[in-house]
């Protein structure tokens, strides 16, 4: 199987019928989910979907090294291969690195204003321009509606669309859609909203919100415990 074919049998595009075309750019998706359930996996598989394509991605981390996060896009990238078949691997391998930034932080050194300043730098002096940012391990229950706008301004003016993970909790309460808290109290700026569950074989992914229509579709999307690749349901 070549990276074309991969892509278009890819269940990321599950995702996209189910969200009537996707996140979009300039645009915010949260993907939400206990500690330890694979949030990290699921954005990473956002991200490879990407990179296969050949679209510039930005992923920022916090509280975790450039090496941790490397490792593992290497990790759900062999598994992709291997379970797939890919044939095109070294091309493939060679266009995520050309195509991707990874960009970490310390635990409340990462401001909105630092990521404008990182981006104005390397589309003035590296040439990249990201067509989707991913921000990983931002602490929800310390993001206020401010800071949380103005992320969603810097995809608008990127035209990008932006990906974040919020841990959650088992007894966190929930608004009338089934968003968890610390996300439910700033869902207004969030287009997407993604939930996940582990029931003992699988982790499901939920959709609870899908931009402005009223009702959500049944996502029949789910992450392999073993792969940490997302499958089809």
């Amino acid at each position: 199987m070549h990276r074309k074919e991969l892509n278009e049998r890819s269940p990321l595009r599950v995702l996209e019928q189910s969200t009537h075309g996707g996140l979009g750019r300039g645009n915010l998706g949260v993907i939400v989910a206990r500690h330890g359930v694979g949030k990290t996996a699921f954005l990473v598989g956002v991200a490879l979907d990407d990179l296969l394509r050949e679209r510039n991605v930005l992923h920022v981390a916090l509280d975790v090294s450039i090496d941790r996060v490397c490792t593992f896009y290497d990790e759900i990238f062999n598994d992709l291969v291997h379970t797939q078949k890919l044939e095109d691997v070294w091309q493939a391998r060679l266009g995520i690195e050309r195509h991707r930034r990874i960009v970490c932080y310390a635990e409340g050194d990462f401001t909105p204003a630092k990521l404008r300043d990182g981006l104005g730098f390397w589309k003035d002096h590296g040439a990249f321009e990201p067509d989707a940012i991913i921000i990983e391990g931002h602490d929800f229950s310390t993001l206020d509606a401010p800071a949380l706008a103005e992320l969603k301004s810097i995809a608008g003016e990127c035209n990008a669309e932006m990906w974040m993970s919020a841990a959650t909790t088992r007894a966190a309460e929930r608004d009338e859609r089934g968003v968890p808290e610390p996300v439910a109290q700033l869902v207004s700026s969030i287009d997407v909203v993604l939930g996940m569950a582990h029931d003992g074989n699988a982790v499901h992914v939920q959709l609870h919100k899908d931009h402005d229509n009223p009702v959500a579709s049944d996502l029949r999307l789910a992450l392999d415990p073993t792969t940490m690749l997302l499958v089809k349901e």
